[in-house]
């Protein structure tokens, strides 16, 4: 195939998917400009190898964006070790005004602080919406793994989001 049809074929597919997978990959990196980061580089993986996908190439793309955001935090994680002064989460953020915003925010911030497979297990399950084969397919595990990892993930979601509610001033509670 040639470069040029190559790139109009990519230019088709992600005027088709390119919102969703842009929105998947900003939950999965943690903010907006970071997902626009992580999209750009599983393209750059996807157009290198587009001869040799046959079939519709979104579920590589996805499963790209799964093992490049598992990487970055594998990497931001060995960082941290090596500078312990550093702790994410200390800034706060700059309330829009807006309860949509500022939940998709608090769900953002709490899905930051899961382990990388409970995170892209919870992305892939409710946000992707794909069955529990469906995602454990994409991240290379077995049915089981996919489970549990759900299972530990919610309860880690409960548990972060009661403590960050029970010790915030009353004052800036979210109802």
């Amino acid at each position: 195939m040639e470069p040029d049809r190559a790139v109009a074929d990519l230019e088709q597919f992600l005027g088709e998917r390119g919102e969703q997978l842009l929105r998947t990959a900003v939950l999965l990196a943690g903010s907006k400009e970071a997902g626009e980061d992580l999209l750009q580089a599983a393209l750059e993986r996807l157009l290198r190898h587009w001869q040799t996908i046959e079939g519709n190439p979104e579920g590589y793309l996805r499963r790209t964006l799964y093992h490049l955001a598992a990487d970055g935090w594998r990497r931001q994680r060995a960082w941290q070790r090596q500078f312990r002064l550093l702790r994410p989460g200390t800034d706060t953020a700059v309330a829009d005004g807006t309860a949509e915003v500022d939940l998709r925010d608090a769900l953002v911030r709490l899905l930051m602080q899961l382990p990388p497979r409970q995170r892209s297990v919870l992305v892939a399950r409710y946000w992707e919406q794909l069955s529990e084969a469906e995602t454990a397919q994409l991240l290379g595990c077995s049915v089981g793994t996919v489970k549990s990892a759900t299972s530990r993930g919610l309860s880690k979601l409960r548990e972060l989001s009661t403590f960050s509610t029970e010790h915030q001033p009353a004052g800036e509670r979210t109802p």
